[in-house]
């Protein structure tokens, strides 16, 4: 994914500077699921002259190529996922909160379907399914 990446920003142009890399490299080692304030952390602690005001642009950057996309899980703060392909998943506990990341994809053609009838057209998809875990269960 990390190659992928950094030849999105490539082909549309942009140039992967040293702070644009720490930033990619800092959220694929993660995982995604980051707040900015919780990003900056981490990326302080690979490069500590990386400002929180570059992660922020970087993030609006990332987010504007739908590579990444804001979420918010009732914490009043954006964490930020990894689009996949496209899209992503996550199931939600409503009981403690635990978000679990699937990569199977069983929408089929409803997002085509859905885009069809509107006049839309789909870039991606972020689902999300909630419901209690099996330890609030």
């Amino acid at each position: 994914m990390s190659h992928s990446l950094h030849q999105s920003l490539a082909a549309r142009g942009y140039r992967l500077t040293a702070a644009r890399r720490a930033i990619l490299d800092t959220l694929l080692d993660s995982g995604g699921h980051l707040t900015a304030d919780e990003l900056t952390d981490l990326v302080r602690g690979r490069s500590a002259g990386i400002g929180r005001m570059t992660v922020y642009r970087t993030l609006e950057l990332l987010c504007g190529l739908g590579l990444l996309r804001p979420v918010y899980q009732g914490t009043g703060a954006a964490h930020y996922v990894l689009m996949h392909d496209g899209h992503h998943h996550h199931l939600v506990c409503s009981g403690c909160g635990r978000v679990i990341e699937f990569d199977e994809c069983a929408l089929g053609d409803l997002p085509a379907r859905i885009a069809g009838r509107y006049g839309f057209r789909v870039e991606g998809h972020l689902l999300e399914l909630y419901g209690v875990c099996v330890e609030c269960s």
